[in-house]
């Protein structure tokens, strides 16, 4: 677009006959051929002002399904005119349907993204934020920003001075089975009191604390062989690890560290703190079986 006003400015100028400055000033050129200076300034101003490009943030909805892996385009467009597609809600039929990467779409009442699927596994250190805000520091984001081009988020929570594994996914099904408080994947975390945990506290755990009128469970509770009793593993479903802190202070203990050391069946072997790995296949599937 930018170019069109100045091209047809040239057409129009097409058969003038045109003079350098030295035999502008040495021709006496008629009255009628003299350049109009506010004409001249007009064309300059239309030459050089900027035009605007927008970049469009839409996708056409059949090619957005194929990117998903559910089907072809052309097998989309019979998805999407047999009402079998919903955007944000509602029913879309409609050929060359847009729609953006945030919109809600779904696929015979599946959620679906372009993008392919990502599982990245962390180690965290501590110091940095469970969170995908930038104005909250130094964040798990900032560790695993090469990892992939998927927009991953975390699943659950370890808090800023917490560490160990953390999963990251853009994988909605997955998301949903670890925020089921009854069927979520089992987190496995050692923890270190500020002082020795007596047998009959430790029983309490196991057994459930009712704290505020809610019961508080835990999927196991127990001393680590050969370490002192304030140190000990404690499994839990909850996808944040805030429930460890609730326990222990109803207790009246301090909890001093945390470090998830197993999610599921997956270790921190091969992963250095810091750092970060795609899942295998063999993992992801025992992952999404895990019980």
């Amino acid at each position: 677009m930018q170019n069109l006003d100045y091209m047809s400015n040239e057409r129009k100028n097409t058969g003038k006959r045109k003079y350098s400055n030295d035999a502008y000033k040495k021709t006496s050129a008629p009255k009628s051929r003299a350049p109009k200076p506010k004409a001249s300034a007009k064309k300059a101003e239309t030459k050089s002002a900027p035009v605007k490009k927008t970049v469009s943030t839409e996708i056409r909805l059949n090619k957005y399904i194929a990117n998903s892996g559910m089907c072809s385009r052309r097998e989309a467009d019979m998805h999407i005119s047999i009402g079998s597609v919903t955007v944000n809600g509602k029913v879309v039929s409609e050929m060359g349907y847009k729609v953006k990467i945030d919109d809600d779409v779904r696929f015979d009442g599946a959620r679906i993204s372009p993008e392919r699927k990502a599982y990245v596994l962390l180690n965290k250190p501590k110091g940095f934020a469970t969170t995908t805000s930038d104005s909250k520091g130094r964040t798990v984001m900032d560790l695993v920003a090469n990892s992939t081009s998927s927009r991953i988020k975390p699943i659950g929570r370890l808090g800023r001075n917490s560490t160990g594994l953390l999963l990251f996914t853009n994988d909605d099904d997955l998301t949903k089975k670890f925020t089921n408080s009854k069927t979520g994947v089992k987190r496995l975390f050692q923890v270190e009191l500020d002082k020795n945990l007596k047998q009959e506290d430790l029983k309490k755990i196991q057994e459930g604390i009712t704290i505020e009128g809610k019961k508080v469970t835990v999927v196991e509770a127990s001393y680590i062989t050969n370490k002192p009793k304030k140190e000990l593993g404690i499994a839990i479903l909850n996808t944040g690890n805030g429930v460890l802190r609730t326990i222990f202070e109803h207790l009246g203990y301090d909890l001093l560290k945390v470090d998830c050391v197993m999610i599921g069946d997956l270790t921190k072997k091969d992963i250095p703190r810091g750092h970060w790995k795609h899942l295998t296949e063999q993992e992801l599937i025992n992952l999404k079986h895990f019980k």
